[in-house]
Parts: structure tokens; sequence; C-alpha cells
């Protein structure tokens, strides 16, 4: 039996149908986890996901597997460092991006008592859950999604625009966007 994926599931990628299929969707709430996944998504900004997807591994090698404290001293060597690593995507801005939202990510946790608490806010801390019948209905960005890259912004975070944060609220389950037709609608 062949589940039925989501649509922009490659049939012959099972690195991408593992994250669809086990990550995707699913509600997130580890701080690192979900500070992970801001990085990443921050690093996918003109690129496809699977591009990140692939160097996942390489990013939490070269970045003390996301641990936001010792992003958070990074040095300029380190920095430059980091932009010599071929594993991860060497664009200085979104590199410097990672410290930068590593501190914003700290002060949040010390504000909230978690980041996890914060970042759930912007959908009232329950999964918005739609019913799209094709993967062309779902939309770039919305209003919570909006919301929550205003905020971000304001608070210091770099590289978290309306459309990257719509697509972080899908990979950390904030919002479930599987097609009525996959098989993890509803689940």
């Amino acid at each position: 039996m062949t589940n039925n994926r989501c649509s922009w599931v490659p049939v012959n990628d099972v690195l991408y149908q593992e994250y669809h299929d086990y990550e995707w969707g699913r509600p997130v709430h580890d701080d690192k986890k979900l500070f992970e996944m801001l990085i990443l998504e921050g690093a996918q900004a003109g690129l496809s996901w699977i591009t990140i997807l692939r160097r996942r591994e390489n990013y939490r090698e070269a970045f003390n597997n996301f641990n936001a404290e010792k992003i958070a001293a990074y040095d300029e060597e380190k920095i430059q460092s980091l932009l010599l690593n071929e594993g991860i995507i060497r664009n200085e801005k979104k590199v410097r991006s990672v410290v930068t939202n590593a501190k914003a990510f700290l002060n949040i946790q010390k504000e909230y008592g978690s980041f996890d608490k914060y970042i759930w806010q912007f959908v009232n801390y329950e999964p918005i859950v739609n019913s799209w019948k094709s993967h062309d209905e779902v939309p770039a960005q919305t209003e919570e999604s909006q919301a929550m890259s205003k905020d971000l912004k304001k608070r210091g975070f770099k590289f978290v625009g309306p459309t990257i944060c719509y697509a972080y609220m899908q990979a950390t389950g904030m919002v479930n966007d599987h097609t009525v037709d996959c098989f993890l609608y509803g689940k």
C-alpha cells in the first residue's frame, strides 16, 4: 500500500518523504527544535527547502547543535570560520543573522519563560488545521504569519519575513497544511 502524500513531496526522495511524514505539520513545543527550525527556515530564503534539508546535519554541526547560548557568544573569528564552511549556505547576512537571532531568542526566553510560550501565541496556542484540496490553494503568508514577522522583527530577528514565518508555522505544526488527499490530513 502506498500512502498518498502532499503533492510537493517528490516520489523518489526518501529524505523529503521522511521529513513530510514525521516532521512537517507536527506540533513542536521544544524550544531547541523551535530555534533550529527558525534558523533553517531563514537559511532557506531564496532557496528550495530540500537544499537546506540536505544540509541540516551540517548546520547542526556548524552551529553547536543549535545551542542558542553558545551561538549568541560567537565572535568574529567563529563567524569567519562559518563563512568558509562548505556544508552550509555561506551567505554572510544569513550566517550573521543566526547569531543575532540567538540573542533575540534568549531575550524572549527570559521574558516569556520559554520561546514556545511566546511563538505559539500567534495561533492562540492551538494548531490551525486547514482543508486545502491542492497545494496551489496554500497561501504563502497569512495574517498570523504577518503578525509573527512584525513582532519578531521588532525584537531584532533577521530573515523572518511573513513568507518565512508561514513556512516556519507549517514546519513546526502551528499550521497543518497537509492537503485533504494526504494520508496525514486530520492526524
